[in-house]
């Protein structure tokens, strides 16, 4: 090759290394931590209030102090519209997102994830969106589940903590294990049962110290509830992990719609009399 040609090479050698553009590769995130941060409790939600100006009556009389007292308005069924409401009368509540969803693998053995991606098939593209469940309670007989949907995952999750606010009831507790010799309030006074699509949900008193034998993300429901001990089962479809909550959540409200029958309230005021 003459000298003339080796030139010629080198300089288009030059030329397609100056138009070739710089690839920076971007910082890539573990699998395992992001599977940590999806992990982890949420602590107190701590909400400023103070520019909070009430839309509803309820909300107007909380605001004011005339309603201090949650039961109050949970008591008389009074739907809660705004979520500072339960702010200002419960401070201390705390939030946790539930895994309803799954990342992709192989034959269906993605890692579990708290949001539960899906899409839409347009002409203009896959236009996807995200859901995600939330559960918020005190620990002390107050709990609330929520689910939200948005096409990001930060609104998501901000409107399923907002409908869970919305959503709290309060459950009944107790000792109703006939293994147990405490009265403290630390696991469910009688069994109930639950039922959404095909999965029923059976909850069973348990004693002191036995736990939660329940699945897992059934689990987090209960401690924020304040229930610590409580034997369970599962029949359907339990794969479909928001029926399962759902199935869950309708054997709670069944523990708050007991009312005692009226031979039983005039056996309790003869033994109130007697004792006086």
């Amino acid at each position: 090759m003459s000298e003339k040609k080796m030139k010629q090479a080198v300089q288009v050698e030059e030329k397609i290394e100056e138009e070739t553009p710089l690839v920076v590769e971007k910082d890539v995130i573990p699998p395992t931590e992001i599977k940590e941060v999806e992990k982890e409790t949420r602590p107190e939600l701590k909400i400023d209030v103070s520019g909070w100006v009430p839309k509803t009556e309820v909300g107007r009389k909380v605001r004011s102090g005339e309603i201090t007292d949650i039961d109050v308005i949970l008591d008389e069924g009074t739907p809660i519209l705004e979520e500072q409401i339960v702010d200002m009368l419960l401070p201390n509540l705390q939030s946790e997102l539930l895994m309803i969803g799954q990342s992709k693998g192989k034959f269906g053995g993605g890692a579990k994830r708290i949001f539960r991606q899906t899409q839409k098939k347009t002409p203009d593209g896959n236009k996807p969106s995200f859901a995600c469940m939330a559960v918020v309670g005190n620990g002390n007989g107050y709990v609330g589940i929520g689910y939200g949907k948005s096409k990001d995952t930060v609104p998501a999750r901000e409107k399923a903590v907002r409908n869970a606010k919305m959503g709290l009831f309060k459950i009944r507790r107790g000792a109703g294990s006939w293994e147990d010799a405490t009265t403290d309030p630390h696991s469910i006074p009688w069994k109930v049962e639950g039922k959404c699509g095909s999965v029923r949900a059976v909850l069973m008193p348990a004693p002191k110290g036995k736990g939660l034998i329940i699945e897992q993300e059934c689990a987090k429901i209960l401690k924020l509830a304040g229930v610590d001990n409580v034997y369970s089962k599962m029949y359907g479809q339990t794969r479909s992990k928001m029926n399962v909550v759902y199935a869950l959540i309708d054997a709670l409200h069944q523990l708050a719609a007991f009312k005692p029958r009226q031979r039983d309230l005039k056996s309790v005021s003869m033994i109130e009399g007697m004792k006086q």
